[in-house]
């Protein structure tokens, strides 16, 4: 079926659902749950967390239906739901893990370069698996750290595979500022990435 095949059912099961029809929104919360859920795991890693913003999500659509002007595809409006629980979740975890221990990590400026680089010793191991294991912790350190709308964005863009103009519609921000926010996000790991070789280079 055609994306716009997709959305016309879509527009239609919207329809029915706001005239009342339980049967319609059951249909709507099954064709996008899956990818639902894929967001929500991916922004959260927690198969529980991602578990429920999607139950989270799929009440709040349904409470806010009427609200629904068909403005966007309802996939993506159901992502901009998903996403921006997702981000509160995390907004609270970060607060209650700083509250539990102090953990230090790469801090971003405004424009999203790094503003000081890990404490861990990323030193080079003979054994390459470690050493994997080891680079991996510090992208996902840092790509932890991104501002939230950079990390919203990189998610979407480079993980999730969405168009600039899916994450536009996601987002509610225009196409030049998410490119612009994705570029810096990608510079910030990108320098991550190239001080932990730096390390490397000079332990070796």
């Amino acid at each position: 079926m055609s994306d716009e095949a997709v959305r016309e059912e879509d527009r239609q099961l919207v329809a029915r659902a706001q005239a009342g029809d339980i049967e319609a929104f059951e249909a709507l919360v099954e064709a996008h749950r899956d990818k639902v859920y894929g967001l929500a795991l991916r922004m959260t890693r927690s198969e529980a967390d991602a578990a429920e913003i999607t139950q989270d999500t799929f009440l709040s659509a349904y409470q806010h239906l009427s609200e629904f002007r068909g403005d966007a595809a309802f996939g993506s409006w159901a992502y901009r739901i998903a996403a921006n629980h997702a981000l509160m979740r995390l907004r609270h975890r970060r607060v209650v893990e700083a509250a539990e221990e102090e953990i230090q990590g790469p801090a971003f400026t405004e424009r999203g370069s790094l503003a000081e680089y890990p404490a861990q010793d990323w030193s080079r191991s003979a054994e390459g698996k470690v050493l994997d294991a080891e680079l991996r912790r510090a992208i996902q350190e840092a790509s932890d750290h991104l501002p939230e709308g950079y990390r919203e964005v990189f998610l979407l863009k480079d993980v999730e595979g969405l168009s600039y103009e899916q994450i536009a519609e996601v987002t509610g921000d225009s196409v030049p500022a998410i490119k612009s926010r994705l570029h810096r996000a990608r510079l910030a790991l990108r320098e991550a990435i190239d001080r932990f070789y730096n390390r490397g280079n000079e332990v070796g």
